[in-house]
Order: structure tokens, then C-alpha cells, then sequence
């Protein structure tokens, strides 16, 4: 069973936090089926990085940094997939 220490604790509250940040931009985008305020350029960088971060915390076993990443990486991909299917 995995021990959840207050430590772990404050991880996964950050992570959950930090990712879920992106949800108002999904839904904004999906509404207005418009992406082009959307950087390519800064949303290839950080899919890349946060991808990168999973791989990392899965490395090393991390509960909150591959938690916090899978769930980041797939609102990214969302995002990006917005972007390259909305024209407008």
C-alpha cells in the first residue's frame, strides 16, 4: 500500500493544481473552436517537457511527478490537437 506522507501529500496538491491549470483553456478553446491564440511553438516545447518530466519521475518512482505529467501531457495533446484542427 502506498503511504501517502505529507510530503507526498504537498506534491500531489501542486501537481494537481498546476495541471488542471490548463482545463479553462481546453474548454475556452473548445467553445470557441478557435485556437489561434495558441502558440504551436510554445506548446510543442512544453509537451516535450512535461513528456520529458514523466520520464524523469518515472525513473525515480515519484508518485506526484508522473501523476501530475501523464494527466498535464494529455490536456496538452488535447490542446495541440485543437491547434492543428482549428483553423481559426
Amino acid at each position: 500500500m502506498l503511504e501517502i506522507t505529507p510530503v507526498t501529500f504537498i506534491g500531489l496538491l501542486a501537481a494537481t493544481l498546476t495541471t488542471f491549470a490548463f482545463v479553462p483553456q481546453v474548454v475556452k478553446t473548445w467553445q470557441s473552436r478557435s485556437a489561434k491564440d495558441l502558440s504551436l511553438g510554445t506548446f510543442s516545447i512544453l509537451s516535450t517537457g512535461v513528456f520529458l518530466w514523466l520520464v524523469y519521475g518515472i525513473l525515480i518512482s515519484d508518485l506526484p511527478i508522473i501523476a501530475a505529467n501523464v494527466v498535464t501531457l494529455c490536456i496538452l495533446l488535447v490542446l495541440l490537437v485543437f491547434k492543428l484542427t482549428f483553423k481559426e
